[in-house]
Formats: C-alpha cells, sequence, structure tokens
C-alpha cells in the first residue's frame, strides 16, 4: 500500500511547484491520510480562506509561497515562505489569503 502519493518519489521538488493556484479556489493535494498523520498541500488564490474550525489533531503549517494569515483563537500570525506554525488540536484556527496568493504544506498529526 502506497503510504505518500499523488507525488514523485526518489526526486528532488519544490513543493511549491506541486500545487496550483486557481483564481478564485482554495485548492489542495493530499499527499499523505491515515489514523494518525494527514499531510495536504493548499494553494489559496488571494482572497480565499479556509473559515474558522477546529481539528482534533495539533496542525503544522509551513508557508511555501505568498503570505497567509493564519488565526489561531482569534490571534492573527502573517506566514510567509520558510516559516512554520502550530495550531494546536481543539483550539479554534483560520486560513486566509487576504493581501497575496499563499501555498502551504499542511502535516496534522492526531
Amino acid at each position: 500500500m502506497e503510504k505518500i502519493k499523488n507525488i514523485e518519489k526518489a526526486a528532488l521538488l519544490d513543493l511549491a511547484k506541486e500545487i496550483t493556484v486557481r483564481p478564485g479556489e482554495v485548492a489542495s493535494k493530499t499527499l499523505a491520510q491515515n489514523e494518525a498523520v494527514s499531510v495536504t498541500l493548499f494553494a489559496f488564490s488571494q482572497g480565499e480562506e479556509i473559515s474558522t474550525h477546529s481539528s482534533k489533531g495539533d496542525a503544522m503549517v509551513t508557508g511555501l509561497e505568498g503570505k497567509g494569515i493564519v488565526v489561531i483563537d482569534g490571534k492573527e500570525f502573517e506566514v510567509k515562505k520558510g516559516e512554520t506554525i502550530i495550531m494546536p488540536a481543539n483550539v479554534p484556527h483560520a486560513i486566509n489569503a487576504r493581501d497575496d496568493d499563499f501555498k502551504m504544506i499542511l502535516v496534522v498529526i492526531f
């Protein structure tokens, strides 16, 4: 059974190039999903968002391109390429691309 999917193996990759921003959308590409972990690439078109919700797992966002706003329990954090933030389990959070297109990788540990 394939553990990591939808991406080339045994090759150097620029993750930002593995997903495309689509105007008016939040695009996603699942790389791994099971009961213990979820790994997903996201591409937000400027102005798009994932609204406030919570997760049963700790979630790590790493910026790949552009700038995104991560809101954790009402507090805003600006995340840019190479920066990482942890959204704790069971705490309300949201992500938006208010000022710029934004690409990120999300790793959730359950």
